[in-house]
């Protein structure tokens, strides 16, 4: 079960956004003794005092105590390196993995090479993204860069540092155009200095202490429900206001292309409705599928959700939980976040395989023809 697998946290965000000052202050957390940098950068990346090189002999163990590597190759090697230095004594057991991705890189593949490869996904589960954003050029890079965005996008928690260098209104558009962009993260002050690493990291579908599914918290219900609730105080900041709106009139360009938004239903989803639903989701519009989270109440077990987590076409293996972590809310949720794909049209297509008459009847023709004749959809 996925409660003995070693949480994977990526730290990502653009060039000189303060990822490397973050890491250092991680690492200063004796919780980080059991962890595992895994830095993905090009160039010399410096942890205090110390140069670790992009060329460097595979893994060295820090003074206070944490194993670091530099990736050589594919990422999905070094973690296969890891897990066997691990299972053969070579290296000591790590409790947690942090990975640095590059600068530009577009979080994705760091994050399938967790969740896509079966052997990987048996000995890791990624445990969440944090992206850092620094405010005094954040929105500059979100105008210009595509991926900056899609890293805001994905992210469990986003992470503002140097907010003493920028002004406030420079910080309030920042974080409008950032709750707009992505909901359901938690904004983190990046400038103060007592870190929690756990605090942090931990993103994922299991709480760390009790190792108990908490859902609420993985779907970031909570931090939307926030965001609302910040709204009707303030009066909807969502529009960007203030002095930046001379050269911000492209804003829409980049943003407005990525949605995030839910689906809940009800009623039990028959295994079958939602194996097809996530199999023409994921390879018709894969790449606009940026990320995916749900807990589904399936027929054939009500009561054990099916967990699904996925990132363009690579899934994490399902799991079953063995309950609902809670007892009152057991309806089906999903969280979608994508590029270019409407709400609606993923709404209708989700309706089609799980509302039209029939669906639960044995024969696979009924469902295969029906849905889609139903909603009209064309593929």
């Amino acid at each position: 079960m996925s409660r003995d697998r070693i949480p994977v946290s990526i730290i990502t965000g653009f060039l000189g956004a303060g990822k490397s000052t973050l890491l250092n202050r991680l690492l200063k957390d004796p919780a980080m003794s059991d962890a595992a940098i895994i830095i993905n950068e090009f160039g010399d990346v410096s942890i205090d005092h110390m140069l670790v090189e992009s060329a460097g002999e595979g893994i060295i163990e820090l003074a206070e105590g944490c194993l670091c590597c530099t990736v050589r190759g594919e990422l999905v090697d070094t973690l296969a390196e890891l897990m066997d230095g691990i299972q053969t004594g070579k290296l000591k057991p790590v409790k947690r993995v942090v990975i640095e991705t590059t600068g530009l890189a577009d979080p994705a593949p760091v994050m399938q090479s967790v969740m896509g490869n079966p052997v990987i996904a048996q000995n890791f589960v990624l445990n969440g993204v944090i992206t850092v954003v620094d405010a005094v050029n954040g929105l500059s890079t979100l105008d210009n860069h595509q991926e900056a965005v899609k890293q805001a996008a994905v992210a469990d928690r986003l992470v503002m540092t140097k907010r003493a260098l920028a002004d406030a209104a420079t910080i309030s558009t920042l974080t409008a155009r950032l709750q707009a962009l992505n909901p359901r993260a938690i904004i983190e002050d990046g400038d103060k200095t007592d870190w929690s690493a756990a605090g942090l990291l931990d993103n994922g579908l299991y709480d760390a202490g009790s190792k108990n599914a908490d859902v609420g918290r993985w779907l970031g219900e909570e931090a939307e429900h926030d965001h609302h609730e910040h709204d009707h105080e303030q009066g909807h900041h969502h529009h960007y206001h203030g002095e930046h709106d001379n050269h911000h009139h492209d804003v829409a360009r980049h943003d407005a292309s990525i949605r995030s938004f839910s689906i809940v239903h009800e009623e039990p989803v028959s295994p079958m409705a939602i194996d097809m639903f996530v199999d023409l989701l994921r390879s018709a519009h894969g790449e606009k599928l940026l990320r995916m989270k749900a807990i589904v109440k399936l027929s054939d077990n009500p009561g054990r959700p099916l967990v699904l987590h996925g990132v363009q076409n690579i899934f994490h293996t399902p799991e079953r939980l063995a309950a609902w972590p809670d007892p009152v809310d057991q309806r089906t949720r999903m969280v979608l976040i994508t590029k270019d794909l409407p709400e609606a049209f993923v709404q209708d297509l989700f309706a089609a395989f799980t509302s039209t008459p029939g669906v639960d009847r044995p024969d696979r023709q009924a469902m295969t023809d029906n849905p889609l004749a139903v909603s009209g959809l064309r593929f």
